[in-house]
């Protein structure tokens, strides 16, 4: 039997496809095209109501293109709403992902309603299409319950990797060439060793003297977590990129207080001056969510004045979307389509005039990048800087997935673009 994975959502919705293909590999399963797998599976997210549209949008395409196959939907979608199953033949919760090869002969919803869930081990294995860069998944679970966010229903109670495994994958992806990796989870920051209590913060510590990839990129980090300690880390590392992303949601106090969130604009401004005072040109995100009920327009000013003041790189702006099962949902005073629709231009407009005030701080300058294999606009290939800028070169096949220090030479049409290699490594 051959297979085909769709996945939508968070990078670690594309670790557990990894482990999900892996898992069917094993057991004598073949990857193939949409068109011709007997098996399509479609790795879901929930988070808004555009991802479930996209959900039941490929189920539909993979209905028309490929109506013989058999569709399971699986992940955080087919764990929180298992009712709302778009026509496919069988739903399988979290529990249930990493077992579809032993359930391919069953159908309708095999999905637990339960928030304990296991962590899957760790099943690292090359070569890999992507070597650039590997999302690997360190912590899964949230127990915040953010007023807004069906997560901690979807993905289940906090757990971690034990850091051994952790050890031992880094240098299993170093081994088979990976440059780059990115520490990927729910909730990263609440990572803890099962075994000492090592957390988060420890063990980035950890991994600063054992075998890794050259790069260490971190995923999205709660403000929670960003102290003293946590600048001083990223200041002192030889392989922590210099970039951070950050979970702001807004920065209006009464918004934040129904959002459930914890911290206060004072706290987040600590933050980015701290972090810039300490590793220096560091490429700085924030996630916005514009349309909060209860947000008036005082309250989206508040928020739209406090970015518009950060020296920061760039902002991921997105509509507040009901989810049923949330306490945001049951809230009264909704805003208006038009009205999330107005915000998010302003704020998208905003982030334009970020990242190229940002870009512009590295015209003539020199920028680590791990160039892609693919090929952009007939003649570039991109890399990624440590600061997590794009950056396009002319393109030369033998500098795919090698860490290179190439000068930025201009911007153009939005875009940064670099020379040939000062510097090389091998890979």
């Amino acid at each position: 039997m051959n297979f085909f994975i769709f996945t939508t959502g968070c990078k670690s919705n594309q670790w557990d496809s990894y482990v999900m293909a892996g898992n069917l590999k094993r057991e004598g399963l073949l990857p193939d095209s949409l068109e011709c797998a007997e098996l399509v599976i479609v790795n879901g997210c929930t988070l808004t109501e555009k991802a479930e549209t996209d959900i039941r949008r490929f189920i539909q395409r993979a209905r028309s293109v490929n109506p013989e196959a058999k569709v399971v939907l699986t992940g955080c979608h087919a764990q929180a709403y298992p009712e709302r199953s778009f026509g496919a033949d069988l739903v399988l919760g979290q529990r249930e992902k990493f077992e579809i090869a032993d359930r391919v002969g069953q159908t309708g919803c095999k999905s637990a309603r339960t928030r304990d869930f296991p962590l899957e081990g760790v099943a690292i294995n090359g070569p890999f299409r992507d070597r650039t860069r590997f999302f690997f998944k360190i912590q899964d679970g949230c127990d915040r319950f953010c007023t807004y966010c069906i997560v901690p229903y979807a993905r289940g109670k906090v757990r971690s990797r034990p850091a051994a495994d952790v050890v031992e994958g880094m240098a299993r992806l170093k081994e088979r060439g990976v440059q780059e990796v990115v520490l990927t989870g729910i909730d990263i920051a609440s990572y803890k060793d099962p075994a000492s209590g090592c957390s988060f913060k420890g063990l980035l510590k950890v991994l600063e003297s054992v075998d890794t990839p050259a790069r260490i990129r971190l995923s999205s980090v709660d403000p929670a977590c960003i102290d003293e300690e946590f600048a001083g880390i990223m200041e002192a590392s030889r392989k922590l990129a210099r970039s951070i992303h950050i979970p702001l949601q807004s920065a209006d106090a009464d918004v934040l207080k129904r959002m459930g969130r914890s911290y206060s604009q004072d706290k987040v401004r600590w933050i980015v001056s701290t972090l810039q005072r300490q590793v220096g040109d560091i490429g700085i995100g924030m996630d916005v969510m514009v349309g909060f009920p209860g947000e008036d327009n005082d309250a989206f000013l508040e928020t739209y004045r406090f970015l518009e003041s950060l020296p920061i790189f760039y902002l991921h702006v997105f509509p507040y979307s009901d989810r049923e099962g949330t306490k945001a949902s049951l809230m009264g005073d909704k805003v208006g389509e038009a009205s999330k629709k107005e915000r998010v231009r302003k704020l998208k407009k905003l982030d334009a005039v970020k990242r190229e005030a940002f870009y512009r701080r590295f015209l003539g300058e020199g920028v680590s990048i791990i160039p892609e294999g693919k090929l952009y606009k007939g003649r570039f290939m991109r890399g990624y800087s440590e600061h997590y800028i794009p950056v396009y070169i002319p393109y030369r096949k033998d500098l795919e997935n090698n860490l290179i220090t190439v000068r930025i030479e201009k911007l153009e049409a939005s875009i940064l673009i670099g020379g040939n290699p000062c510097r090389q490594s091998s890979s």
